[in-house]
């Protein structure tokens, strides 16, 4: 669709010298997602994906699991008042005998870009709505491994280099290769466009995975992960005390501050194949 990016002139300043440039910007638009053809929620993300961010959002949701719960998914012509398509509206048609939920439910259906469906979360509804428990033995990892993640996930960032104003989400094997990379402005639409892209090929659940975010890991990117199967998730950045909670109750491994060779494991240690001296205060 080409609004990956957008060009705009800005006024450059360095080191006392000024200068006028054109600037790459990211491209930040609203999209609606519909459930046949009802309103359930708004995102602001960067078109691309789109289809894929719907149906990983209703994964997150626990509406769907399986490719055939889903009938059609197609943008709704006539969004503008002229009838023109801005290809900012989703619907997506469940198959026939896939439960409708309820989407009058006390919830906050405007999602940022950098949150996610605030005051929504429950620990209760996600542990009982996941369908792929992610408790027991699970990939064992390594934190020379983990460590090379975040080097892996910026070099497959491609509009990240062009902007320096993106997030990704990368699916990585236990062994550190690069299963899929997404970007977009917020974290959770990338993990939602990284889970779409699963279902979409029926690899769901994502068993033997380790999911990396850029940022700091909220308890909806915990939910996330678990409602898609992902036994881990490592994050550059700090968690919530929350996401802790979660990842701890539902058997997740968590790594935080996970920068060159150091990071903190929050939840899940036993996955994570530790020397002797690793024990130590």
């Amino acid at each position: 669709m080409g609004r990956v990016t957008a060009r705009r002139p800005v006024v450059r300043v360095r080191d006392g010298e000024v200068s006028r440039r054109v600037d790459t910007l990211v491209a930040e638009e609203p999209l609606e997602i519909r459930l046949n053809g009802k309103p359930l929620a708004i995102t602001m993300r960067t078109p691309g994906d789109d289809f894929a961010l719907a149906v990983g959002f209703l994964v997150s949701e626990g509406v769907v699991a399986d490719a055939s719960d889903v009938s059609r998914i197609a943008y709704c012509a006539g969004a503008t008042a002229d009838g023109s398509n801005t290809y900012n509206v989703v619907d997506v048609r469940l198959a026939p005998g896939v439960p409708v939920p309820d989407i009058t439910l006390e919830r906050n259906v405007y999602t940022t870009s950098s949150c996610g469906l605030c005051g929504k979360a429950s620990l209760d509804a996600v542990r009982t709505t996941a369908r792929w428990p992610v408790a027991g033995p699970g990939p064992r990892l390594r934190p020379d491994v983990l460590s090379a993640l975040p080097d892996a996930l910026r070099a497959a960032q491609g509009v990240f280099h062009q902007t320096g104003g993106l997030h990704a989400a990368g699916l990585f094997t236990p062994d550190g290769d690069v299963l899929d990379v997404r970007e977009d402005v917020g974290r959770h639409n990338a993990v939602d466009k990284l889970v779409g892209r699963a279902y979409q090929q029926g690899a769901l659940p994502l068993r033997d995975t380790v999911l990396l975010v850029s940022g700091r890991a909220s308890f909806e990117l915990v939910q996330k992960a678990v409602m898609a199967g992902i036994p881990a998730l490592a994050a550059v950045s700090a968690p919530s005390s929350l996401a802790v909670e979660l990842a701890a109750e539902t058997g997740l491994t968590l790594v935080g501050f996970l920068r060159g060779r150091s990071m903190n494991v929050y939840a899940g240690a036993e996955r994570v194949v530790l020397e002797p001296s690793g024990s130590r205060n």
